[in-house]
This record gives C-alpha cells, structure tokens and sequence, in this order.
C-alpha cells in the first residue's frame, strides 16, 4: 500500500514563493494519478492540482497561473511550485494518490484512495 509524506509548509508572507513534496513509498508511483488539495479552517477540502500519469496536468482556476505542479518518478515524489502566494492560499495542504490506474486526473478528492497527513501553510498580508 502506498503511503504519501507532504513537507515544505510554513509561514511566509504574501508575495513569496514555497515548494512543497510529496514522497510516496511504493514501487508503482508512476502508474498513479497525484493531486494535491488543501482545506482552510472551517471550509470544505478542495482541488489545487492533479497531474496524470503522463504528466497531464490541472489547476483550479484560484491558482492558474501561480501554481505548478510535477512529478520526478525516479524520486517517487510530486511538488508543488507555489508562487505569488496571497492570505487567501492559508490552508493544510495535502497530497493524494489515485491508485486506480485510471487515465486523466481527478478533482473529487473521491477519487484518491491514499492520503499524506498534510502541511501546513500559513501566509501572511
């Protein structure tokens, strides 16, 4: 089974850049779909960013243009480029796995069997 560790949270101030990882463990990594949701306190967890197995890749439309996301198969790890960060980016960040072998990506956090215990990032105005 696969397990996932988020790191590269922290506090930083709007405007600046951070990068998050994901390491997954596992020798199937690059047959997964990866995404990467956050949760603010008191609202619901949303889709940032999936890419696919082929290296397709989506955004919400809140971090089109600010945020990119990439996987390095040889070091079973998925990052997460932040930049430009706003106050409104303020949530636990968590990665997923979509072990389903399933084309695409997925934005239903349904669709992601395996979780990280997530990141916290903080960014102030």
């Amino acid at each position: 089974q696969v397990q996932l560790a988020e790191s590269g949270g922290g506090v930083v101030q709007a405007g600046d850049s951070l990068r998050l990882s994901c390491a997954a463990s596992g020798r199937t990594f690059s047959s997964y779909a990866m995404g990467w949701f956050r949760q603010a306190p008191g609202k619901e967890r949303e889709f940032v960013s999936g890419i696919s197995r082929t290296t397709y890749s989506t955004y919400a439309d809140s971090v089109k243009g600010r945020f990119t996301i990439s996987r390095d198969n040889a070091k079973n790890t998925v990052y997460l480029q932040m930049t430009t960060l706003k106050p409104e980016d303020t949530a636990v960040y968590y990665c997923a796995a979509d072990v389903s072998g399933r084309g695409g990506v997925r934005v239903d956090s349904r669709s992601y069997e395996t979780w990280g215990q997530g990141t916290q990032v903080t960014v102030s105005s």
